[in-house]
């Protein structure tokens, strides 16, 4: 079944949309660590189900799934590695600071993964 958007343009939202409420989160509604991260995560999720539900008439099927999850994952983790990147030009993190750097970048492709397989059981 044709697409009217390729993947990458939900991607792209969906990675813009992480942003944003990270940043709405974190500044003008002081909500940080990993509630803003999990909250965030959810919302975005959300976001990029529904509008892929709402703009193509149907859900996505399993190869698109997983196709959404692969290119989530990959393009927040090189926004990830960035942030990290300049992380290190200040202060080399510790190993503590890696992992719980590493669980909160964790949070958004699980947060997908769970959204999308909630929309798939559920009845129409």
């Amino acid at each position: 079944m044709p697409r009217r958007f390729p993947l990458y343009r939900y991607v792209l939202g969906a990675t813009a949309a992480a942003f944003l409420l990270n940043v709405l989160l974190r500044v003008p509604l002081k909500i940080g660590g990993l509630p803003a991260t999990l909250l965030a995560a959810l919302l975005s999720a959300w976001a990029l189900c529904a509008a892929f539900a709402w703009l193509e008439q149907r859900r996505p099927q399993a190869a698109e799934r997983w196709l959404l999850v692969a290119l989530y994952s990959l393009l927040l983790g090189l926004l990830y590695l960035m942030i990290l990147g300049l992380m290190w030009l200040k202060d080399e993190p510790g190993d503590m600071g890696l992992l719980l750097f590493f669980f909160h970048y964790l949070c958004y492709p699980v947060a997908l993964l769970l959204v999308l397989h909630i929309s798939r059981t559920r009845p129409d």
